[in-house]
């Protein structure tokens, strides 16, 4: 998901990404290594030691933030997916002269979330409505920002939220201002929401006719597949699956709106759909594993074994079946 985003940043020229992190940064700092050699870009970590919200990393990065020639910088949630249009951002922020500006999304029920109300042509925000009981519109904080570094003097070091305390007073001030996203979005924090958001992905792929979509006889609808995978005869796959690196697909397997990390495998005749397979996993013989199924890191489920919803802790063994969403430590 993050690296969706630094690829997206370096496509329109930035340097430097900071990554605000509380837990265990190392993890994510060893995986975006070769990424940073690869992409030539800078990849450094500020780390909360107590978690600062939404506004507060940004404080405590200041000094990574701020440099002479006062050039605004992107912000952007980790768990959100897009097209990310940051290019027509920047045209957009250098029109309209205000302070900071906020992508906004539609959707189709935005009683669940923040609403952000704006002028139509100008796109300047005239206020946020959280969780509205009553309909005032359908537009929502879609968390990708571009701000000035002016902003930074806004924001003091303490756990703080940027759209409930400090966009509520540049709008105020009538310096902030909502361009609506084109293409898709999704937050996808809720593994739920990832299956959607990967169905989302697949479609711009499509929309966009990547060359990254596998074809074949053996493929249906949208399907990613890395090069490093190897799939067995008579398999079908897809719609909306993704196959990471080093997977192994036995032959008979079917796969359907799923994803299948890194190092995994799945022995003969297993049915996966609507699932998360994590890295390093097993998938055992006519296994059957479905209805958002999410299997942790290095899980082994039997031959044979059926799961329905079942959330699995990384490092267990899966020898019987799980009848009913539950999770299983």
């Amino acid at each position: 998901m993050i690296l969706h985003q630094i690829e997206a940043l370096k496509a329109i020229g930035v340097t430097e990404v900071v990554l605000a992190i509380n837990y265990q940064p190392e993890v994510m700092l060893n995986f975006l290594k070769e990424y940073e050699k690869k992409l030539e870009i800078k990849i450094t970590c500020s780390q909360e030691t107590e978690p600062l919200g939404t506004a507060g990393p940004l404080a405590l990065a200041r000094d990574k933030l701020i440099d002479d020639s006062g050039t605004p910088f992107f912000v952007l949630n980790s768990d959100v997916i897009s097209e990310y249009p940051l290019k027509q951002m920047i045209e957009f922020h250098k029109g309209h002269g205000g302070e900071a500006s906020i992508m906004v999304t539609k959707v189709d029920e935005p009683s669940k979330y923040g609403v952000v109300l704006m002028e139509e042509t100008s796109g300047k925000v005239e206020r946020f409505v959280e969780k509205p009981k009553i309909f005032v519109g359908n537009k929502i904080n879609a968390g990708i920002y571009l701000l000035n570094p002016s902003v930074l003097d806004r924001i003091e070091l303490r756990p703080t939220s940027i759209e409930k305390e400090v966009f509520p007073k540049i709008a105020a001030e009538k310096k902030l201002f909502a361009m609506v996203l084109p293409g898709f979005w999704m937050d996808i924090g809720q593994p739920k929401d990832y299956v959607t958001g990967l169905r989302l992905y697949l479609d711009s792929l499509r929309k966009m006719s990547s060359p990254k979509l596998a074809t074949g006889p053996h493929i249906v609808g949208n399907v990613l597949v890395d090069e490093s995978a190897v799939i067995g005869e008579g398999c079908l796959i897809g719609p909306d699956v993704a196959i990471g690196p080093g997977c192994i697909i036995d032959s008979g397997v079917r796969l359907s709106r799923c994803t299948v990390m890194r190092g995994v495998r799945i022995k003969k005749h297993a049915c996966i759909s609507s699932s998360i397979i994590g890295w390093h996993s097993t998938v055992g013989r006519w296994a059957r594993v479905e209805n958002m199924t999410i299997l942790g890191e290095d899980v082994h489920v039997g031959d044979e074994v059926y799961s329905n919803g079942g959330v699995v802790l990384p490092h267990k063994e899966i020898k019987s079946s799980i009848l009913k969403p539950e999770i299983v430590m």
